[in-house]
Parts: C-alpha cells; structure tokens; sequence
C-alpha cells in the first residue's frame, strides 16, 4: 500500500511539474480577467459558443472517440513519402508585389500593400506539447524562424498546440510588432515575455484600425480553446482583415454556423477566404466543417477564391491525409468556386490569376 501510494505522488507530482511549464501559457487575471467577465460571451466560468454545440456529436463518447484514434488501423492517415515544395524567398520579397505562402496545415503568411502577416505559426515539427507526438509530415517543415522577415501583423486564432506554439513564438518574439489575438489569449503572450503594448485582444465583433488603411472586425467561430485541463479560458475566432486593396477572411478553426452568412452579409463579398478543410469527423463535426461545410462557409461569404486549410502537415483524424482536398475538390464541381492549392512554400500572387497542380496526387 505505501509502494502505491508512493507511485500515485510521483505521478501527480509529475503531471503538475509537467503542466506548469511555460508553455502551457497562463490564465487571465487581474485587469485582463475582469474584462473576460464582462464580456456577453462568457457565462458560468468559461467562453461559449454563439449556438449550442456539444464537444461531440450525439451518441458519441470521449472513449469511443481515442479508441478510434489509437486502434486506427488505416496506413494512408499520413503521406508514405516526402511531400513536394518550392521553397519562397520571404527575406527578399519585392515590396510592391502582394502574396500568399502556406506552411502546412494553418500557418501561413501574406504580403500585401507593404505589411508583412503570419498566421497561427507553428514551425516546430509538431503539434503537441509533447514533441515527439503528432509530428509533422515528412517535407512539411522546410522554413524555420531564421526564414521568416520582420512581421506586421501576427495573428493567432486561437490557443490549441496547433495553432499556438510556444518555441515558434519565442524564436519569433524579436521579429513581432503587433499581435492580434482573441481575449484570455493575451495572457499566454504576456507569460512569455511580449509587451502588453503590442497586444491586441479583442472579443467577437469588434473593428479594430490598424493603420495605414488596414483594419480588422473580430468575427465568432464555432470551436474552443485550451491549452491544459482547462478549456475555454480564452477565445476562439475568424478575422474579417480589409487593407487597402483587398478584402480577406482569416477563418481559425470552426463548425459551420450562421456566423458565415452574418459576417458575408455585413462585410461581403471577399477576394479571398481562406478556410479550415481538414482533420474533421462526424464525432466532431460541431467544431470543425465537413467538406460540403466548407463551400456553403465560402457561399455565405460570397467570396472570390477560397485557400484550403487545416491539412497537409499533421494527423489529427483519421480520414486519409488527402481526403479533405479530393473530396473538396468532387464537391466543387458543382459549386465552381475558385480553389487555391500551392504546394507548401509556393507563391500565391494575389494580384493574379494562378493555376496550381494537384500535386498530392503524386502521393501515396
């Protein structure tokens, strides 16, 4: 019984150490949870969504769920070889010309009308804090810090490992000028070393002007946050960014709901809106899209062109790595829209009509 009761102490005491590592981040507090607390979205301790929406579809389990994640037996969950690139020169983009380059999965950067965005940066090689889990696809992290210029606009959708990591963002730290990020996620930034000054945290529906002729409106998504044990502490949320010449929808990760239809009737239509496509399952199809989800987002936002993402780099479900993008593309036959698929690294000329390969097809 003592052995027991030893082992069961150096377990808890083991998850606590583990847990209050600075890259768990921090709760709000102070000034910063006041605010939380007064926000018409927070009820009963926590953010909520602006309809129902249970973690898991109905008749579903949290058992059943990792039982299905880990006794997986499908082999085509991950790309048996490298995936294909062509590597962009950030450092030395010309600063009239405006562009888009994906880096896998939800992390991307654009260039347009002189200001330099990063989105959701995660060049770790995984999307865990336990880095030898959920790693990257073989070929998917060919930039790292050292290739990124000094940014602009950072902006962070929401506080799950695989949009938020903590070594990117502190390898990054010197290059930030200004964050932009939903309430409660200020908090992690603050931890980390960031200046308060640059931190723009807002809850849903706010306009922000950024300067310049850049400004931003804070739109709802449908999803939750949490870093720990903890969840939605902080807010989840999309981006309506309009700069000089452009129009833009930053989609974080969301469910489909009305707050497609509200944002294309209130700020519509857009150039571009780049939109999650993967790592969905009818266990959870709440809080992330089903592929016909995706087109009907992109119909309600009466946009342009849309750029697929939230695939590509990580497993986080069990479809095959290239389901999301196949089957977007069989549904787009009838809805006909503009899809943009670079391969990671490849440029996207946003001035410009551009037709890219489907290179996944040339994988396994």
């Amino acid at each position: 019984m003592i052995a027991l009761l030893i082992i069961i102490a150096i377990f808890i005491i083991s998850v606590f150490l583990f847990m209050n590592q600075d890259k768990f981040g921090s709760l709000a507090k102070s000034e910063r949870l006041v605010r939380i607390k007064n926000s018409t979205n927070y009820k009963d301790g926590k953010f909520i969504n602006e309809s129902f929406t249970p973690d898991l579809a109905e008749g579903i389990t949290y058992y059943g769920v990792m039982k299905n994640l880990l006794l997986n037996k499908n082999t085509r969950t991950k790309p048996d070889s490298i995936l294909p690139s062509k590597k962009t020169n950030l450092l030395n983009l010309p600063k009239e010309e405006d562009v888009f380059v994906w880096f896998g999965h939800s992390s991307y950067f654009i260039q347009t009308d002189g200001k330099k965005i990063l989105v959701d940066p995660v060049f770790s090689g995984s999307a865990s804090p336990l880095p030898a889990s959920i790693k990257s696809f073989a070929g998917a992290d060919i930039y790292t810090v050292d290739d990124i210029p000094e940014i602009d606009f950072l902006f962070i959708s929401h506080d799950h490992w695989d949009h938020l990591n903590y070594t990117t963002i502190q390898a990054l730290k010197p290059k930030i000028k200004q964050i932009i990020c939903g309430l409660g996620t200020g908090a992690h930034f603050e931890k980390w070393g960031f200046e308060k000054e640059i931190i723009i945290e807002e809850d849903w529906n706010k306009h922000v002007e950024l300067g310049n002729g850049f400004k931003v409106d804070t739109i709802p998504a449908r999803h939750f946050s949490g870093r720990g044990f903890k969840r939605n502490k902080a807010l989840w949320l999309s981006y309506v960014l309009q700069t000089p010449t452009k129009k833009i929808f930053i989609g974080g990760d969301s469910g489909y709901d009305t707050h497609f239809q509200k944002a294309g009737d209130a700020f519509g239509p857009f150039d571009i809106a780049i939109l999650e496509c993967g790592q969905y399952d009818l266990s959870w199809k709440y809080i992330h899209m089903l592929p016909h989800e995706v087109l009907q987002a992109a119909k309600d936002l009466q946009t342009k062109k849309i750029i697929p993402v939230h695939w590509g780099k990580f497993k986080l479900a069990n479809h095959n790595w290239d389901t999301p993008i196949t089957t977007l593309f069989e549904l787009n036959k009838e809805a006909n829209f503009d899809i943009l698929t670079p391969m990671i690294g490849e440029k996207v000329l946003l001035n410009e009509n551009q037709e890219f390969s489907k290179w996944w097809e040339a994988i396994n």
